[in-house]
């Protein structure tokens, strides 16, 4: 560890750098007006990649914006890490809301960073993160201790749903194969606790229409004898968890894991106080599942 820190504190300036280079360019993948910005930020996530030691980079097209792949194989013997991340980010809006403009970044010294933090559209989710492996790489590659094989798959489109991450997947399985995946694009217990996110909620999207009465009906006349549509789909959302937030949806646990006595002791030493959560959030109490 002392020789990572001290390569750090060496190169931190360049490093602080060529983050802010990149958080210049506003890779917004939801407005097809960065179409262009988003080809840049692609092409500078490339050269990063060459520049840590990746000996294969390139840039994959797909229907909506492009993968960026690297990779530095040593040995078909060694196992292979794939690091996953996203070189797109959120619009922006409301951009008056912010300090400062949202693609000049700023290090500035606050009450949660009094070390200083860089603030821009960005930092955070997911550029940060995803140089934070390119660097690791690099001073790996350079110090001669990279212990196994490594991929990068950045792609441009996970602020939009990932679109077309999976057609992508689906023609590069031999190309993308390995022994574990890499994704840093969580959050983090506290800065003194390494963390490592082994799950997360999933998401299901559905479209549900009700529909009523051919035309606006009057209340006083109609009210109580035909059902308000917006009143029907409330009763139907609602339905979906009973008084102790218990999922209703016929089937839906029958997959779920049962966590070990180990895995709940084990979350149980995870730095945690309630009473701070809820004043965060400014909210009366948490909610949850009895």
């Amino acid at each position: 560890m002392k020789e990572i820190k001290r390569y750090v504190e060496e190169n931190k300036d360049r490093f602080v750098q060529e983050l802010m280079d990149l958080l210049k360019i506003p890779s917004v993948s939801a407005d097809s007006d960065y179409k262009k910005d988003m080809l840049k930020t692609a092409e500078a996530v490339k050269q990063k990649l060459q520049n840590a030691g990746c000996v294969l980079v390139e840039i994959c097209e797909t229907p909506g914006h492009p993968v960026v792949y690297g990779e530095k194989i040593i040995s078909k013997d060694l196992p292979t890490v794939l690091v996953y991340g996203h070189y797109d980010v959120q619009p922006p809006d409301p951009v008056g809301l912010w300090e400062n403009p949202p693609f000049d970044p700023v290090i500035k010294n606050t009450k949660i960073h009094p070390q200083g933090a860089i603030f821009a559209r960005g930092a955070c989710d997911d550029k940060g993160q995803m140089y934070m492996h390119v660097k690791a790489l690099e001073y790996m590659t350079k110090n001669d201790e990279l212990p196994c094989n490594v991929k990068f798959m950045i792609e441009g489109e996970e602020e939009v749903g990932s679109e077309n991450l999976g057609w992508f997947i689906e023609r590069n399985k031999e190309k993308l194969a390995n022994d574990v995946i890499l994704i840093s694009d969580t959050g983090m217990i506290s800065k003194d606790t390494p963390s490592i996110t082994t799950g997360l909620r999933g998401l299901s999207y559905i479209e549900v229409e009700v529909t009523g009465p051919n035309r606006d009906l009057h209340s006083g006349l109609y009210g109580g004898a035909v059902g308000n549509p917006i009143n029907i789909l409330s009763k139907m959302i609602a339905s979906l968890t009973d008084e102790n937030n218990h999922i209703t949806i016929p089937g839906f646990y029958d997959k779920v894991e049962e966590l070990s006595e180990e895995e709940r002791k084990k979350m149980a030493e995870a730095p945690y106080n309630e009473e701070e959560y809820k004043d965060k959030l400014k909210i009366n109490d948490v909610y949850g599942e009895a």
